[in-house]
């Protein structure tokens, strides 16, 4: 469960938020004056964030590594073209 909290809650109910984040996996949404400051997740939720985000740098590095010899203007130009179809099929889903 996904829960909002303002800074003070928090600091009064630490004990009792962590308890469900750990215990229940519930997502806290740390507030102060209505802006987001913080989030509290488990461990292992931030855990796997952590690695997917280690797999897509690793992607990232291989694709640059396999494309250092094209052209920048080439790879902007599939760019487009890639982006302008996935624009058009959600035009289509749309209309």
């Amino acid at each position: 469960m996904r829960r909002r909290v303002s800074a003070g809650e928090a600091r009064k109910r630490l004990g009792e938020l962590l308890e469900g984040v750990f215990y229940r996996g519930d997502e806290v949404v740390i507030e102060r004056a209505g802006k987001p400051m913080a989030v509290v997740i488990p461990a292992e939720r931030y855990e796997a964030l952590e690695r997917n985000r280690e797999r897509l740098f690793d992607l990232v590095e291989r694709a640059q590594q396999r494309n250092e010899d094209v052209p920048a203007d080439a790879i902007e130009r599939e760019v487009r073209v890639a982006v302008d179809e996935v624009r058009g099929e959600s035009s289509a889903r749309a209309g």
